[in-house]
């Protein structure tokens, strides 16, 4: 009988890469560490605008980890958690958040959501 190796990682693991990841401090990609260190870049990271006018977002998370544990890792709260069809979260994200996560290697996919229709008119 073949078993099926394990290619998740366990949650423990992936929590504790996250919060190092999240204590690293986040550079554009033009930008270099020295750069980071200067006063005109040390503003804060905070949102323009509240919570509840940020749009949704369907973020896809790598199969084997906690799609909770990834929105909680980056401060986020998801409206719902998807686990059976499909692995991820839908959550209102900044434009901030959006690019984090599209940088992590644990994310798949960030998409807006919005409607879907099948055969011309949204339903």
């Amino acid at each position: 009988m073949r078993t099926r190796p394990n290619r998740g990682l366990p949650t423990a693991v992936v929590a504790a890469a996250l919060a190092a990841a999240a204590a690293l401090p986040a550079l554009p990609a033009h930008a270099s560490p020295a750069s980071a260190a200067s006063p005109a870049s040390a503003a804060p990271a905070a949102a323009s605008a509240p919570a509840a006018e940020w749009p949704v977002y369907i973020v896809i998370v790598r199969r084997g980890l906690d799609p909770a544990v990834v929105a909680d890792a980056h401060g986020i709260t998801p409206v719902h958690v998807y686990r059976d069809v499909t692995n991820g979260f839908a959550a209102g994200l900044s434009p901030e958040q959006v690019e984090a996560l599209r940088a992590t290697a644990l994310v798949e996919s960030v998409e807006e959501d919005g409607a879907a229709s099948s055969f011309g008119t949204a339903v």
